[in-house]
């Protein structure tokens, strides 16, 4: 059975704007400054050599970073834009729903933009009037539907656009990243809406940042990244295919951060303020290195449960804080101590060797200490690492100030910082629904 998207070899190329725009087509043709005639770094490829294909009957996400082309990918296949190279081919009636308030005047009422927007779509205006009860009841705009467009919200543009797209009963919708503005209630409306859709054989093209969305609704998914195809196939595959590169770019991101802090902290901006050699509320201290170094951090590492170094960590997996250090004198006071941060500073958790009644008995030369977390039951978000050796009564030998940037990362959305081990259980009388199955179900 032939497509209802295809996609092959398809490439864009957009102009870069540089100040130097032709006034007319005819300025820019006489200097031959057509695309295909700029030089390369006049150029902006959106899309490189994209092939993927949309079968009949099927929900089909694309999924990747801002700027990898999904947007353009979409415009494409709508017919809003042509590639410069390749070929598109799409079978059916398309109802698009690409950009906010696309299509509508902002000057006119809902009611005339629902009967402009139905015939631009290819109805006629009794199938429009015929239909314009349901649009309108579906966006929840009765009794704002002869008020002017501009006076809209743009949950209100996107209520009013996507009806008027579903309610053409296309062949095939597309649908970009617009459902985002829309509140709980609506978007499970529109969820809806797309499973009728798939009984009733309709296709639907879905541009999303909602990997959890793709999983549950998509019968496949393509990802772009940097205009190119990285991926196709299984939406679980290729989500996760895509969520690892992310991890990827993070790590590479937290690595260069904390390796910026700590080039800082230990060569501080002339005339900065010099570092405490103590402080009352360590809680109140900046973020900096100080310290008399008779004792001294020499080097960090956080590493996951393989023992590899890492910056990015997942709720309930293994942590360990690896410090090196050294000891320029024989002493017999002293405490090592770990702080643990949120991105707005809150502390989660901080404790030292001392205050877990280890009393300290002599430290001399080369060694290494390790702060192993076997669970780290934190939610998803970014945090920051204070490493410490002191003495007993808090003068610091070496204190680290919040150097050390690592993110946990969480397919969970729970809010907070600590996520608890715990269950739920629920009597008989208590069902919820499986994604994707419409039988109920008992959690465990």
């Amino acid at each position: 059975m032939r497509p209802a998207i295809e996609l092959i070899d398809v490439s864009k190329i957009y102009r870069r704007y540089s100040g130097k725009q032709f006034a007319t087509l005819k300025s820019a043709l006489l200097q031959r400054s057509l695309v295909r005639e700029l030089r390369p770094s006049e150029t902006f490829p959106a899309l490189t050599e994209v092939s993927f294909s949309v079968p009949r009957g099927s929900t089909f996400a694309v999924i990747g970073r801002n700027g990898s082309g999904k947007s353009t990918a979409l415009k494409l296949v709508a017919g809003i834009t042509k590639p410069t190279s390749g070929t598109v081919r799409v079978d059916g009636r398309v109802s698009a729903l690409i950009e906010l308030g696309a299509g509508f005047h902002p000057e006119i009422s809902g009611r005339e933009n629902v009967f402009i927007n139905g015939i631009m779509l290819g109805l006629t205006k009794r199938q429009i009037h015929d239909r314009f009860d349901q649009i309108v009841d579906f966006a929840e705009l009765r009794e704002f539907i002869d008020a002017p467009v501009k006076t809209y919200s743009s949950g209100m543009y996107m209520r009013l656009g996507f009806a008027v797209a579903i309610h053409v009963d296309p062949d095939v919708l597309l649908v970009d990243e617009v459902l985002a503005v829309g509140d709980e209630g609506f978007t499970h409306k529109c969820l809806d809406k797309f499973a009728e859709f798939r009984r009733r054989g309709k296709t639907v093209l879905l541009v999303t940042h909602s990997l959890g969305l793709v999983e549950t609704l998509c019968d496949e998914a393509v990802w772009l990244d940097g205009g190119r195809v990285q991926g196709q196939g299984d939406p679980k595959r290729v989500v996760g295919a895509y969520l690892t590169a992310v991890e990827q770019g993070e790590e590479e991101l937290m690595a260069a951060t904390t390796a910026k802090a700590v080039e800082e902290a230990e060569q501080p901006a002339p005339g900065a303020e010099p570092a405490p050699e103590s402080t009352p509320n360590m809680f109140l201290a900046a973020e900096g290195r100080w310290g008399s170094r008779e004792v001294e951090i020499t080097e960090v590492s956080l590493l996951n449960g393989e023992g590899e170094a890492s910056f990015v960590f997942h709720t309930g997996e293994p942590l360990k804080v690896h410090l090196k250090v050294n000891a320029h004198h024989v002493t017999d006071d002293f405490a090592f101590g770990i702080g643990l941060f949120n991105a707005e500073g809150v502390c989660c958790y901080g404790t030292n060797t001392y205050v877990e009644e280890m009393m300290p008995d002599r430290l001399s030369g080369q060694a290494e200490v390790t702060f192993a977390v076997n669970n780290l039951d934190l939610v998803e978000g970014t945090y920051k690492l204070d490493v410490a050796v002191h003495k007993r009564d808090g003068f610091p030998y070496d204190y680290h100030r919040l150097l050390y940037t690592f993110r946990v990362k969480s397919r969970t959305r729970d809010v907070g910082i600590y996520r608890p081990p715990h269950q739920w259980t629920f009597s008989p009388t208590v069902r919820f629904k499986v994604a994707g199955k419409p039988d109920g179900h008992q959690p465990s």
